[in-house]
């Protein structure tokens, strides 16, 4: 399987690059991907709500007056859950949302859905994309040229600075580095724009 590298000017050139069949050759597998990107939202949670408990409270070591003669109801501290400043009846703790998925299973999800892209013609390949300077002017008239004023996703070997800032401001643009790349931002964006370094970096972890 090749694919057909894309020029500055946004046409096709002569040169091409080999892909492995078993990465952007892979039957779309909606079940498999949900799964996945499910379990990536789900780590991504904080889950760092938490109450105190009366072990967690400060104070409350001292019986707050004798256990009887007072008139008083009984008390064994002041940190109970049913006075001001006490402890929380039933406390809440961190809650780990993480979910676990096999290599096989991610590595699969990770195929189909570059197999997609790469069919319904939404992952465009080019030799190199850099810029001179940070500007996002010449970012978004670079985009243009390949005919790209939608969602789009960059991704490179290595991102420059210039790449970065310069997409810093535009909303619609991402720039990742090709280890940094996961199934939601492939999925999020309607185009991917990837070199051909970054692509054949990607293939390697997939194959």
């Amino acid at each position: 399987m090749k694919v057909t590298l894309t020029t500055d000017s946004g046409s096709a050139s002569k040169n091409s690059v080999e892909l492995s069949d078993v990465v952007f050759g892979r039957e779309f597998n909606e079940p498999m991907i949900h799964q996945v990107v499910t379990a990536f939202l789900a780590g991504g949670r904080a889950g760092s709500r938490a109450h105190k408990s009366r072990s967690d409270v400060r104070g409350g070591g001292i019986k707050p007056w004798r256990q009887k003669g007072t008139g008083r109801a009984r008390a064994g501290t002041s940190r109970s859950p049913i006075w001001r400043g006490g402890g929380k009846t039933f406390a809440s703790k961190p809650a780990n949302y993480s979910q676990k998925v096999n290599k096989k299973v991610y590595r699969g999800a990770m195929q189909s859905i570059l197999s997609e892209l790469f069919r319904q013609e939404r992952l465009i390949v080019v030799a190199d994309f850099e810029l001179a300077a940070p500007k996002t002017k010449d970012l978004v008239s670079k985009l243009a040229a390949f005919g790209l004023n939608t969602k789009v996703l960059i991704i490179a070997k290595e991102a420059s600075d210039n790449l970065y800032l310069s997409a810093r401001n535009l909303i619609k643009v991402e720039v990742r580095d090709a280890n940094d790349v996961d199934p939601v931002c492939l999925l999020k964006y309607e185009k991917v724009l990837i070199t051909a370094d970054a692509l054949k970096q990607v293939e390697g972890t997939l194959v």
